[in-house]
């Protein structure tokens, strides 16, 4: 378990390819303000929006998500962590005016970047009009 990348996994590098292509600028790796240790994959600083790419083992994907049959239940409750932490930072972010989107490492790319490019209209709207 300890070789699973933290960053830079397949699903992630292909948003980021087609985000960079669409000429946007994002950060990648990011600390989350007022949450220490965590982190969000992409980032878009200005108009506050945080995207995640979670892994379906690591964040108990509903459709995916598998437990390890030895040391059951300390997985069963490492994983049950992981995903209370990703609730509790999406409220946290969201109390602070940002957006998040989660994305499923299984889920279609292309679908994801158009959520991701709606979200980023969305506030260019609301920066415009406000």
């Amino acid at each position: 378990m300890a070789k699973q990348a933290i960053r830079d996994t397949v699903p992630e590098m292909v948003i980021r390819k087609a985000l960079s292509a669409a000429g946007l600028r994002y950060r990648v790796d990011y600390p989350l303000p007022g949450l220490p240790r965590r982190r969000a994959d992409i980032v878009f600083t200005r108009q506050h929006l945080a995207v995640f790419v979670d892994g379906c083992f690591w964040h108990k994907c509903p459709e995916h998500a598998t437990f390890p049959k030895t040391n059951a239940e300390w997985w069963r409750q490492k994983l049950q962590r992981n995903w209370d932490r990703d609730r509790e930072t999406d409220i946290i972010l969201t109390t602070n005016g940002w957006e998040v989107i989660r994305v499923w490492e299984h889920e279609d790319i292309g679908y994801a970047i158009t959520g991701i490019l709606e979200a980023l209209a969305r506030s260019k709207d609301q920066e415009s009009s406000g």
